[in-house]
């Protein structure tokens, strides 16, 4: 169930899920892990760090610190949904 609050803060430690539509298993059936890998990778050459994460077949669980952001953290995160 998405929530609509907008973070203000340009930094903190944040919980993140999102889940593939319905439930469907599309990390496995797209073999889209390299893309969450990816997305790691360029909030890493941007200075966030990556805590912990668990990436399932159909949802991904990720601790984020963020660091000083020039965008908002909605849009880092909607930009790694959109991949």
């Amino acid at each position: 169930m998405p929530v609509g609050k907008t973070i203000p803060e340009k930094d903190g430690i944040y919980l993140i899920t999102f889940t593939c539509t319905q439930w469907l298993p599309l990390f496995q059936i797209t073999n889209g892990y390299d893309a969450v890998y990816n997305w790691f990778n360029v909030l890493k050459q941007t200075g966030h760090y990556i805590i912990g994460y668990t990436i399932m077949t159909n949802h991904v669980h990720v601790v984020i610190a963020f660091h000083n952001t020039s965008q908002t953290i909605n849009s880092l995160i909607g930009n790694a949904k959109a991949l």
